[in-house]
């Protein structure tokens, strides 16, 4: 099984809390993903626009139950992307810090590459979006792993197989829904990095099998639309997502 290219992690006993920003080299490594996606972002709000991007008001991710709406139009999908970059940032954060009995070192290895990974992601659409749309970007979320025993070996790929299995059908669900072709660009970029990480998550469990995931009748990856992917995420996440607004077609 080939290793992941390592953004320089050392995998030690990870303390910090999920939310740390990632480390300056793997910043580093990211950071042209980053700015390029900001840059698209801040094209597409217009001076004249009165806080609207892409048509969509910049208004506070907030509803009038407390849930935390996404927003809508393009702006919407980033933030659900943001979203679940969160949720599987924190996951692996805690899954490197809390190693489960008998954790290889390539296994250590390779869960420190996924966790700089998803930071990195998380991180960037954190910028890209405050740079944007300053008061339309969702809060921190707080994640819920309660019912995941992370010092179990089975329990922890089994969680990770499905984060990444529904990282993947989400971005591909997502895909359609945006209008500016530049994001669908940035989106294709990293669910190819979140397929690789399903690809490594599936071998573990189960050497050579790295590829059973893809749709038999036409060699393709399943898509999920973002009401599906969010009815299975949220019992890992505390908050209520509003997602009423985003587009579905």
């Amino acid at each position: 099984m080939t290793k992941l290219s390592k953004p320089n992690a050392s995998g030690n006993g990870l303390t910090e809390s999920v939310n740390k920003p990632i480390n300056r080299k793997s910043f580093f490594k990211f950071a042209g993903a980053g700015a390029a996606l900001t840059t698209l972002l801040i094209s597409g709000c217009n001076d004249d626009d009165d806080g609207k991007f892409n048509g969509v008001v910049d208004t506070p991710p907030t509803t009038g139950t407390g849930a935390v709406s996404l927003g809508s139009g393009d702006v919407g999908i980033l933030n659900y992307a943001y979203a679940l970059e969160q949720l599987e940032a924190a996951f692996y954060t805690q899954v490197v810090a809390t190693k489960f009995s008998g954790m290889t070192a390539l296994e250590t290895s390779i869960f420190t590459d996924i966790r700089d990974h998803e930071i990195a992601h998380r991180e960037f659409f954190k910028a890209a979006i405050t740079a944007a749309a300053p008061t339309a970007i969702i809060p921190a979320l707080t994640p819920d792993f309660s019912s995941i025993n992370f010092g179990d070996r089975n329990a922890v790929l089994t969680a990770a197989k499905t984060f990444e299995d529904l990282g993947v059908t989400a971005y591909n669900g997502a895909g359609k829904l945006l209008t500016n072709p530049d994001f669908l660009t940035i989106a294709g970029k990293i669910v190819s990095v979140e397929a690789r990480h399903a690809a490594e998550i599936a071998d573990l469990i189960s050497n050579g099998t790295f590829a059973n995931t893809a749709n038999n009748a036409n060699g393709f990856d399943d898509a999920k639309m973002p009401s599906e992917v969010l009815a299975a995420a949220k019992s890992f996440i505390k908050e209520t997502i509003d997602f009423s607004k985003l587009p579905t077609s």
